[in-house]
């Protein structure tokens, strides 16, 4: 006797339905009710498994993972032991966040600590310890004094090493030629173990974590040999002084740390939709030890990256990252007991109408993020389709070259990108010996009190002047070069742009509140706005963007400020474009995802999208229990469908279900196999009460255990709006289109992208699919 299992599975506001056929029958359980034989034990290994570059099914998937859930509980009840593999069970997910969090935050220490030590390697060397950076390096010196923190008898620049002084034309030429050379020497073996051991190593990452967590499956892509190359070149290019970040390669850093680690436990071994859960998990943990932000590491996974989001992901993220953030704090890579090393704290209040540069800045953010991403989008499609594309060994090293030698000159572009961050979140003090902190002392009998050394009332020094003009080449550098970095063929997130302001106490407008002896503004806290409104045009991130400062800063009272140009930035780049710079990417690279944020504003109809057209041959199909091994064999072979449905017949095509390809080859393989007398002119059989079979005849192959037999359908009347709707919440592969219970086409999550492409007047056949 057969049966059909249905599942629903509910979660936030998902609903996920599955069901599926048993065709060896029924078993009693000991509470009395029926059960059916699990068909997704895999009893035939291989059935339920994804190809590469195919799409998962998230119903079925639901459906094993309630399926073994299930089955385990009402074990529990039976013997110890399997109580006791019932909580070991129910506990698995908290270890596997436990060694995520470990295992990524004990990375990001480790990617820190090295990469700024290499950083100081292209300007110098330390007698005492080669290993030490310049600034740990000074730190053990007993002759380093606070006005010159920088400098110590044990840091050797290396034109103090080859021609044994450290100022002058030579020594200049020389630590300028060996900057170059370090740089070049970095980034092509990042280029090279890139290309020769992990291709998947390159780039951000981001763009493909959010299509795999769509359910997209790309084999290697979270692999070991991606997290060892990944690791060891995105310190080579971030210490090459590229103009890149680590947050996105970290995210990726931290989704292979988990896809590794979910092979421990079988629960996310064998269950796709599960492991998602805990790759959603993993990118909130990547941005937690990149930034230092654990809270606004979850909130960018929710908002940013994550497909499928239920309430016990977030808890589980929420601890994972928090032992990410832990991990990363108690290695102290900055050696200033924060999580990040420019942590910066203000103490000094805002005034309502410096709300109106903050919401400038806003608006510079967002026409920056917009140029940013139409231009580095421009240039990675011209990368694609040219003969530059082939030579990308060539093209990483030209970048590079050009980015040293440009950026030597000036300190501020020299120096890596977390210092330079630091250097202008900082609020001067009257002991600061930095540029930016130049401020000339006035005469006390001039200004009538002693308080006119006090630094607000200081005017502006030479060094300031010089420093802002450097800061303004290098805003102009940066945003340019940039362009033609993020995208290389090594590991390269984005930098957070970073701005510096300066306050003129004599303006009238400033009057008002700038009372004599008092800080008027906070220079750092426009960089700090700055950064984040560049931030927010580039990424279109909102709230998670604002917590993620919060976070950096410590400073409660400038949430306003950073909202007020977050939502800005946001406004005016959308207005000139609505993808961000990964949805950017993931159109630019052609992989099937169905953005959330992208509205369906087209009035067509499920008949319009659906396969076959009127030209097209007819639907291929399976029938019932009339068919023979050798003529489904000889369809699978003809078509490259990844599924099929399954009918009664071709006359009436009233449908059963729905059959994957990947299954069908897999259990008629195995039953050629193991199953004596199976020969090509067997039946298959799907149906419930197969026919009767002659005596003499060769026995069946019965398939009705991996037949969907609640496959989702819709009319050919029901609009695309709705259509889109449910592939987004459902994650479907694909949906049938009947017409009064008649089969008349499929509908794929492919030509719901190809026809959304050609609504927008975008190439079709540049989405990559099955």
């Amino acid at each position: 006797m057969s049966g059909i299992r249905c599942i629903l599975s509910s979660s936030n506001d998902d609903n996920m339905v599955g069901c599926y056929g048993s065709g060896s029958g029924e078993v009693g359980t000991s509470n009395g009710h029926m059960k059916l034989l699990d068909l997704l034990d895999e009893a035939v290994p291989g059935v339920g498994t994804y190809e590469d570059f195919n799409t998962i099914d998230w119903v079925r998937e639901k459906s094993k993972d309630r399926d073994r859930h299930r089955e385990i509980t009402s074990k529990s009840k039976l013997s110890t032991w399997a109580l006791l593999q019932s909580v070991s069970d129910a506990f698995s997910g908290w270890l596997l966040m436990l060694l995520v969090g470990l295992s990524s935050g004990a990375l990001a220490g480790l990617i820190d600590i090295t990469a700024h030590w290499m950083t100081d390697l292209k300007e110098g060397v330390c007698l005492s310890g080669f290993w030490f950076n310049h600034e740990h390096c000074c730190w053990t010196s007993n002759e380093t004094t606070f006005q010159e923190r920088d400098r110590c008898p044990e840091w050797k620049s290396w034109a103090e090493l080859m021609v044994g002084t450290p100022e002058g034309a030579s020594a200049y030429i020389i630590n300028y030629l060996l900057y170059v050379c370090w740089a070049l020497l970095f980034s092509l073996l990042a280029v090279f173990l890139v290309r020769a051991f992990a291709p998947y190593a390159c780039g951000s990452g981001i763009p493909e974590i959010k299509t795999i967590l769509s359910g997209f499956i790309i084999r290697g892509y979270l692999g070991k040999w991606t997290l060892l190359i990944k690791t060891i070149t995105l310190v080579l290019a971030v210490s090459s002084g590229l103009s890149l970040g680590k947050e996105g390669p970290m995210v990726h850093v931290s989704c292979c740390c988990a896809n590794i680690l979910c092979h421990l436990f079988t629960k996310y071994r064998k269950n796709e939709a599960k492991r998602r859960e805990v790759l959603s998990a993993a990118a909130a943990v990547g941005v937690s030890v990149a930034f230092g932000a654990p809270i606004g590491g979850v909130l960018f996974s929710l908002e940013e990256v994550s497909y499928y989001f239920p309430l016990k992901t977030l808890w589980r993220s929420f601890f994972a990252a928090l032992v990410g953030a832990f991990t990363l704090r108690s290695i102290n890579p900055f050696g200033n007991s924060r999580l990040v090393l420019f942590y910066v704290e203000f103490h000094a209040p805002w005034h309502l109408l410096e709300l109106v540069p903050f919401v400038m800045l806003g608006i510079f953010g967002g026409l920056w993020g917009a140029l940013f991403i139409r231009t580095n989008i421009a240039w990675c499609r011209r990368r694609k389709t040219t003969r530059l594309g082939r030579f990308p060994v060539v093209e990483v090293l030209l970048v590079t070259l050009a980015t040293a030698v440009l950026a030597f000159p000036n300190e501020y572009t020299r120096m890596s990108g977390s210092e330079l961050i630091s250097e202008l979140f900082n609020d001067c003090s009257l002991l600061d010996s930095s540029k930016l902190c130049d401020y000339a002392e006035r005469d006390p009998a001039i200004n009538g009190s002693e308080s006119g050394n006090e630094l607000p009332d200081r005017p502006a020094g030479s060094g300031l002047y010089t420093a802002l003009w450097q800061l303004v080449l290098a805003l102009i550098f940066k945003v340019v070069i940039t362009i033609f970095t993020f995208g290389i063929k090594v590991p390269s997130g984005l930098f957070i742009p970073s701005m510096l302001a300066y306050y003129h106490p004599e303006w009238s407008m400033l009057k008002g509140w700038c009372t004599p002896g008092a800080d008027c503004i906070t220079p750092g806290l426009y960089a700090m706005v700055g950064a984040t409104a560049c931030l927010g045009g580039v990424t279109r991130m909102t709230v998670s963007l604002v917590v993620i400062m919060f976070e950096l800063t410590g400073g409660l009272e400038y949430i306003v400020p950073l909202m007020a140009a977050t939502m800005t930035s946001k406004w005016v780049a959308d207005a000139l474009g609505r993808e961000g710079i990964y949805e950017a990417h993931i159109r630019l690279n052609g992989y099937p995802f169905l953005e959330a944020k992208e509205e369906y504003a087209h009035q067509t109809l499920a008949m319009d999208v659906m396969r076959p057209r009127r030209s097209d041959p007819a639907l291929a199909v399976l029938t019932q229990d009339d068919m023979t091994v050798g003529q489904v064999e000889e369809l699978v072979a003809a078509t490259e469908y990844s599924g099929y449905p399954v009918v009664v017949s071709h006359d009436s095509l009233r449908l059963v279900g729905f059959v994957l390809r990947r299954d069908l080859l897999i259990f008629i393989e195995n039953a050629r196999k193991h199953q004596e007398g199976v020969v090509s002119a067997s039946l298959v059989l799907f149906g419930d009460h197969p026919p009767p079979q002659p005596a003499n005849g060769p026995p069946p192959v019965k398939l009705r255990s991996i037949l969907d037999l609640c496959p989702f359908t819709v009319t050919d009347h029901t609009p695309m709006e709705i259509v889109v709707d449910i592939f987004r919440k459902m994650g479907l592969r694909q949906s049938l289109v009947t017409h009064n219970g008649r089969l008349l086409g499929i509908i794929t999550k492919k030509d719901i992208l190809k026809h959304m492409a050609q609504m927008a007047n975008r190439d079709p056949d540049s989405i990559l699919f099955n």
